[in-house]
């Protein structure tokens, strides 16, 4: 999913932090794994080998929005799921490379992040190890020894209106940076939000099993009902949104091609690169340019800007001005993201000025023009600024290198292996300007996976999801994490089937259906059942 990058020249273009360095490509034809990232198909040990010159060509021809690159809003996918998205490649991926040293080097990869939806860049280490991440005022509750409930930061004032002091921040420390689990979920605003509802729904769960399970169990049985809630989300909701519900089912029920005997001596589950280097890059194509963030940051309310690029990044720590000199110590509140703009709730949430629901971009070959531009000051006038002819700033480009590098197959050949009948040579290589650079470099033929995923969306679904081959990638994937952790509702059900209830989850009802925008009412409800989904309104 997205990893943007800010347009302010506080940090290099996608900082993730430095780290020892690593050269682990997961070797071919063999399942064994370097840094908890391995192959789906370690018997397919013939890598597609593109020249750097092509890649660019097919890369700088990726962009949204131009003549002859269709593309559009997806009415299936609402933009809440786009950063939804990289909030859970963020709990099963940690790669503490940045974009630039990726560009000089994209084998070196290490997954430091357990690969399982357990939210640990939530929880991190729990209460007592990290009792920094959790509020001391609640300890004691439900007779447990150690704080229950997660900690919440308070906002400061907002340039345009004073909504200070509400509970709707990261926890920070007195330089403005998260004390959370992950710190990446603090360099983009709309990720950052999405972190602070997850703090807010532990501790609604909490509220609502108070007095209900069993003294000092409080925090456990919490993180437990939560944890499994939302693995029921993103298998049932999130996932669903973006994989054909048939494809779904077919790796609950068969597991063909990701599933526990794959994982080794103890049965640990690892990324597949033909997910982590491919199709989960999916989300790149979902990002807008521009967001209808709240009844204050939105188009058409002039002089005051909607939230775009910089601004999404800007009112970070780990990114923007948060703890900087000039900025804010923590976060702005009149920037408090209003949820009924990004995710569709059932029933009347209220209204608000100029109240439009943001949708994702199509699934398809194309990135926003900003995407290009990773690094890329901004210049007066805006049709100055234009990507690096060497591909260096173009994210499309850095994702075609980073395939080459991590030397995955031809998406043609995982198809065959796959059972899936491929797109032909005359459907990628269209009368498009990627389809014409695709022909011209023999790409049509055998293509690069990423490139080719994005395609068949495009092409199969109008790129209202994946197709056929990404589709299954991406199913067969989250489906097999689940299937390697035992404590994972599909790890404690092995009969369960995608369709049926789930059993054992907390909250009445939860068993059929938990979507994203469940989790948001819950989290938006305080202890009076007062639902507030816009806090600042």
């Amino acid at each position: 999913m997205p990893e943007t990058a800010p347009t302010t020249a506080t940090t290099e273009p996608g900082h993730h932090g430095r780290t020892e360095r690593h050269d682990i490509v997961p070797p071919l034809g063999t399942t064994a794994k370097a840094g908890r990232f391995g192959r789906m198909f370690p018997e397919l040990d013939t890598p597609l080998d593109v020249p750097d010159a092509a890649l660019v060509e097919l890369g700088l021809a990726m962009v949204d929005g131009a003549r002859g690159r269709p593309s559009g809003d997806n009415e299936n996918i609402p933009a809440g799921y786009t950063y939804l998205g990289q909030f859970v490649d963020h709990d099963i991926t940690l790669d503490t490379t940045t974009l630039s040293e990726m560009a000089e080097d994209p084998t070196a990869v290490w997954n430091f992040r357990t690969p399982g939806l357990d939210l640990d860049s939530v929880y991190g280490s729990g209460p007592r190890a990290q009792p920094s991440m959790y509020d001391r005022d609640s300890k004691g509750m439900g007779g447990d020894p150690a704080p229950v409930k997660l900690l919440l930061g308070l906002t400061s004032k907002g340039a345009a209106e004073d909504f200070s002091g509400l509970p709707h921040d990261l926890p920070r420390n007195a330089q403005g940076f998260a004390i959370i689990g992950d710190e990446r979920n603090d360099e983009n605003l709309l990720v950052a939000q999405t972190h602070v509802a997850f703090l807010r729904f532990h501790n609604a769960v909490a509220r609502k099993l108070d007095g209900k399970v069993p003294r000092g169990r409080l925090f456990d049985e919490t993180r437990r009902a939560v944890v499994d809630l939302y693995q029921a989300m993103v298998l049932r909701d999130f996932v669903a949104k973006l994989c054909d519900v048939n494809d779904i089912a077919a790796a609950v029920d068969r597991r063909d091609f990701f599933r526990f005997e794959q994982f080794g001596p103890g049965g640990t589950p690892y990324i597949p690169v033909e997910f982590s280097a491919a199709a989960y890059r999916l989300g790149h194509s979902m990002v807008r340019e521009i967001y209808n963030h709240n009844r204050i940051f939105r188009p058409g309310n002039a002089p005051l800007p909607p939230a775009n690029f910089a601004l999404l990044f800007l009112f970070t720590a780990k990114s923007g001005q948060i703890g900087r000199p000039g900025g804010t110590p923590t976060f702005p509140g009149d920037w408090i993201i209003d949820w009924r703009r990004f995710v569709r709730f059932e029933g009347d949430v209220g209204t608000s000025p100029g109240l439009g629901l943001n949708l994702s971009r199509n699934i398809d070959p194309y990135l926003a023009e900003e995407l290009h531009l990773l690094g890329v000051p901004p210049a007066p006038p805006p049709a100055e600024r234009k990507p690096a002819p060497d591909g260096s700033t173009s994210l499309a480009v850095m994702n075609l290198r980073r395939g080459m590098k991590m030397r995955l197959p031809a998406a043609q050949d995982i198809a065959k292996r796959m059972r899936i009948e491929s797109l032909s040579p005359a459907q990628i290589g269209d009368d498009t300007p990627d389809g014409r650079a695709a022909r011209r470099h023999g790409l049509h033929e055998r293509t690069p996976l990423w490139y080719y995923i994005l395609k068949e969306a495009h092409v199969t679904q109008r790129g209202a999801r994946l197709g056929p081959l990404g589709s299954r990638i991406v199913a067969e994937t989250f489906v097999g994490l689940l299937d390697g952790d035992p404590a994972s509702i599909l790890g404690r059900n092995p009969t369960w089937r995608f369709g049926d209830p789930v059993p054992g989850l907390a909250l009445p009802g939860a068993d059929r259906s938990f979507t994203f925008a469940d989790l948001l009412r819950v989290a938006a409800t305080d202890e009076n059942g007062k639902l507030d989904l816009s806090p600042i309104g």
